[in-house]
């Protein structure tokens, strides 16, 4: 082949390697309601008081505490967990706090308990129960390995969940496909905010839910905009009241001031939770946080760096569009000044992901608005694609940008399973599909440690 024929054959390849896909899959866009309040996976479990929405959170910033959640219904009961290396040997206790809180003037939470189990021993297998003296549950998790530079992990992706039929579809697949390790959680739980007076016996109903999978692994939490439930209409003013008061974080761990932006450290992955809704200006909470957290970045034991924010910087669907661009101005540049790999984002109801590109040179004088692709910027993946009620966004824009590398308008699931300092291999699952089906697949390499080009 001459040398002309073979150089315009390469420009074709490459040209052809970084155009984006729109995948033309297709299914019903129709919105399902959430599932009945009498339906099965929100059924109650049998018993005298018997406690129930059972969930787990990393505890601490390094993975030797764990916090454990639960609600009982008619009296506040045992605030002790009983744990221990065996299911017929609970020989230690962690004793917690009782609380419930107040809706509208028609609602009074049952008795919500909070217990951190602290001291615990890296990737080692524990039991718990709960519900002593009434009725006694168990379960029981897997702690989060040593942080250390090649120690691997899997991570279950999901956003946006709610609690329709396309839900449960979502969390089945995720657990017929063997989970992960942990699960990072991108905001928008309940959507009770959107039932009459934002009804909160849908913070209940959901909890139920998921407890076959968030009383087993911890779920590290990040808010979205159904998490705010400000409702001055009903007498309701104070943002996140149901969430705090149900889901607590190990922000101060990680020495922040708020539990809606904090950082854990597992395995190999330092991974940043940010709020979208909660002020980020310059010289606020969040940004001092954000600051000082990226300064405290040690890639050498830590290499792979994670965001989780809720609504998305990069984004090419109609629905959402751009309502991520005050944050990602405010933050993007310390970003990639860090080398983040990646930032998982919700919001937007579809799926979507990134080339690894920035829009960090433009200012207001010099026009430079057009993303460029940069081996130092994170992959964006939006995955507010879980099932709520409020259905799949399906009108994205076109052309489609050549930094979006691929995008589908499907309920899903995503994993990152971390294998070292160097490689991770991304997949996300659509509902539709058999469990070993993958819709989108890509390894990321480390931008600390190998930052090859990925585009």
């Amino acid at each position: 082949m001459a040398p002309r024929e073979l150089a315009v054959l390469l420009l074709l390849l490459a040209a052809h390697a970084s155009a984006g896909v729109t995948s033309p899959y297709r299914r019903s866009l129709l919105m399902l309601p959430d599932m009945p309040l009498d339906a099965d996976v929100f059924r109650a479990p049998p018993g005298n008081n018997a406690p129930e929405q059972v969930h787990i959170t990393q505890g601490d910033l390094t993975g030797r505490a764990m916090t454990v959640s639960w609600i009982t219904p008619e009296r506040p009961g045992s605030n002790v967990v009983r744990y221990g290396l065996a299911a017929d040997c609970l020989n230690l206790t962690a004793k917690g706090t009782v609380r419930r809180y107040t809706w509208g003037g028609v609602y009074r939470s049952p008795y919500i308990h909070h217990a951190t189990l602290n001291g615990l021993d890296h990737s080692t297998v524990y039991h718990y129960a709960v519900g002593h003296g009434y009725t006694v549950r168990a379960f029981s998790f897997k702690t989060p390995p040593k942080p250390g530079p090649d120690v691997p992990i899997k991570f279950g992706i999901i956003g946006d969940l709610g609690q329709t039929f396309h839900s449960n579809d979502t969390l089945t697949h995720y657990e017929a496909g063997g989970g992960g390790d942990a699960v990072l959680f991108i905001g928008d739980l309940s959507y009770a905010d959107n039932h009459p007076g934002h009804d909160n016996r849908r913070w209940d109903s959901w909890a139920r839910f998921v407890e076959r999978s968030v009383a087993y692994q911890p779920w590290i939490w990040s808010t979205g905009n159904h998490e705010i439930d400000y409702a001055p209409e009903i007498g309701e003013t104070v943002p996140f009241k149901p969430f705090t008061n149900r889901y607590l974080t190990p922000h101060r761990a990680s020495n922040s001031t708020e539990p809606f932006w904090y950082s854990v450290k597992m395995a190999s992955a330092h991974v940043i939770m940010l709020s979208s809704y909660s002020s980020y200006g310059k010289y606020t909470p969040q940004w001092t946080w954000l600051q000082d957290e990226l300064a405290r970045v040690d890639r050498t034991t830590t290499p792979w760096l994670i965001v989780c924010v809720h609504s998305p910087w990069y984004n090419t669907n109609d629905y959402h569009y751009m309502e991520g661009e005050t944050m990602r101005v405010q933050f993007e540049p310390w970003l990639v000044d860090a080398k983040v790999d990646l930032v998982l984002a919700g919001h937007v109801h579809s799926y979507e992901r990134s080339h690894r590109v920035s829009n960090v040179l433009y200012d207001i004088d010099n026009g430079k608005a057009t993303p460029v692709f940069n081996a130092s910027a994170p992959v964006y993946v939006t995955i507010g694609d879980g099932g709520n009620t409020e259905g799949l966004a399906a009108s994205f824009r076109s052309p489609q940008p050549d930094y979006s590398a691929f995008r589908e308008a499907s309920f899903g699931h995503a994993t990152l399973d971390i294998k070292n300092r160097t490689h991770a291999y991304y997949e996300w699952h659509r509902n539709q599909d058999g469990v070993k089906v993958v819709a989108d697949k890509a390894w990321f390499t480390n931008r600390y440690y190998l930052p090859t080009d990925t585009n």
